[in-house]
C-alpha cells in the first residue's frame, strides 16, 4: 500500500476530486494555506495499492492545470494555463479501517 498526498490549488479542487472520484478512487481531503502568499489549497489525502500509483498520477497530470481567461485593459483576453501542485508518495506500513 502507499499512501499519496497531492497539494493542489484551490481554484482546481472540483474538477480533481471529480475525475478521481469517477474513476473509483476515495478521496479525503482538507483546505490548507501556505507559501509566500498565503493562497488556498487542497491537501488530497489517499491510500491506494502501489500498483495503482501511475494511473492516479495520470489523472493528477490531466487535471491539474486550468484553462483561465486573462484580461488586461483593452486588449483582448486570451486564455493561459495555470496551476500545478506537488505530490508526495510514501510506503504504508498497515492501514485499518474502523468500523463503529
Amino acid at each position: 500500500m502507499k499512501m499519496l498526498m497531492a497539494i493542489i490549488h484551490s481554484f482546481e479542487a472540483e474538477l480533481i476530486l471529480d475525475a478521481l472520484i469517477a474513476e473509483g478512487y476515495a478521496v479525503t481531503f482538507m483546505e490548507s494555506r501556505g507559501g509566500m502568499l498565503r493562497q488556498s489549497q487542497l491537501s488530497l489525502f489517499m491510500a491506494i495499492e502501489a500498483e495503482k500509483v501511475p494511473d492516479v498520477m495520470r489523472i493528477l497530470r490531466e487535471n491539474c492545470r486550468a484553462d483561465v481567461s486573462i484580461h488586461s485593459g483593452e486588449k483582448p483576453s486570451t486564455s493561459a494555463k495555470i496551476g500545478g501542485g506537488v505530490v508526495f508518495v510514501w510506503d504504508l506500513s498497515s492501514m485499518e479501517r474502523l468500523s463503529v
